[in-house]
């Protein structure tokens, strides 16, 4: 790839302290020290400083605590810092809470990105070369598919729920940005990311904080709604290629090749906590409740990731039963992230920390 891009020294990651954009920082804080990150989170609920203690002393890494929806202290930091690279990992991404809030989705979801848009187009203006807004989306803008079938980057938009209805409006204004004033983007769409650091609202670090508590664990309907999983250093590592070697106004999916059926992941979950915490087998299966579905829940999901294979060369590096396990493991030693989680303590660490 061009060696202009791999001279990049200014990257802005939004979302850093989330779930899967921890991962990505850490990757690129660690992988690269000749770049200087900046790390962008507004710190809600879901943003976890916590997440990062172990490189938040890297003299190439820098914590910008803002919201990407305020365009004043956006502009002010593209002023002050150039960025001349985006990674977008910031959003709103439950589906339930969308459903709950969908004009909260609306706002960071579509505003923030465009807000962003704004703020490199008047940055770099038409001195794009070694630039890029790249944008990290999701598979839920496909729709659902049913028994058979995969999403590939020329499946059609049929989002269902105000979650990937925002989502697809964000990946429609970035790809608008590209043919209009040509601004140089890659977009990425990914399955269901699994892994260390998750906030338990999401499937498995719920039920794996469930069991631990011996409470329930609720499935939706008949459990057999269908997920792709992908494991979430799977992703940073596909990042890394797409944001290195991803061709300019490109899409790409990213899928862990790795469908399973709620009810049978549960199953293998249940079964994995039993034999990691000495218990009776099959006393963890005994806690599934099945619940009300949600409205509008897409049957399923999977994704076809033969281009990033064969073009970038990128494959999952581990089954998802090794996967789990490591995500069960890395959440059975670090209770005390999982309890201040749970319990909002976590939300004090930015206070300490920096004020």
């Amino acid at each position: 790839m061009p060696e202009k891009r791999n001279a990049r020294k200014s990257i802005l990651i939004t979302g850093g302290a989330g779930f899967i954009g921890s991962h990505v920082v850490r990757r690129f804080v660690n992988n690269y020290p000749e770049y200087h990150i900046y790390n962008l989170d507004a710190l809600t609920y879901a943003g976890n400083l916590e997440n990062l203690m172990d490189i938040e002393e890297k003299e190439n890494y820098t914590f910008l605590q803002g919201d990407i929806t305020n365009e004043k202290y956006i502009n002010t930091i593209f002023d002050e810092y150039h960025f001349d690279s985006i990674i977008h990992l910031a959003a709103e991404s439950h589906v339930d809470r969308s459903i709950k809030d969908p004009l909260a989705f609306a706002k960071t979801n579509i505003l923030g990105t465009m807000i962003l848009l704004n703020a490199f187009k008047s940055q770099w203006q038409d001195n794009w070369e070694g630039k890029l807004f790249y944008h990290v989306s999701t598979d839920e803008v496909y729709g659902t598919l049913g028994k058979t079938g995969l999403f590939t980057e020329s499946t059609s938009y049929d989002p269902n729920s105000p979650y990937s209805s925002s989502k697809a409006s964000s990946d429609h204004f970035v790809r608008a940005y590209g043919e209009t004033y040509n601004l140089p983007y890659v977009i990425t769409n990914c399955s269901n990311n699994y892994g260390a650091n998750q906030f338990p609202e999401k499937l498995i670090p719920l039920f794996i904080h469930n069991i631990i508590n011996n409470k329930q664990l609720p499935v939706y309907g008949d459990g057999d709604y269908t997920r792709d999983w992908l494991y979430v250093i799977d992703h940073a590592i596909a990042i890394d290629l797409v944001f290195h070697k991803g061709i300019n106004h490109e899409t790409y999916n990213i899928g862990g090749f790795n469908e399973w059926k709620n009810i049978d992941l549960v199953k293998l979950l249940c079964q994995q906590m039993d034999e990691k915490l000495g218990r009776e087998k099959g006393s963890s299966e005994q806690l599934i409740t099945f619940v009300k579905d949600r409205p509008g829940h897409d049957l399923r999901y999977a994704i076809d990731a033969t281009k990033i294979n064969k073009e970038l060369g990128w494959s999952p590096t581990v089954t998802f039963e090794e996967g789990l396990a490591n995500t069960i493991d890395w959440y059975l030693n670090n209770e005390e992230w999982l309890n201040n989680v749970t319990s909002g303590a976590y939300q004090k660490y930015y206070t300490l920390q920096y004020k």
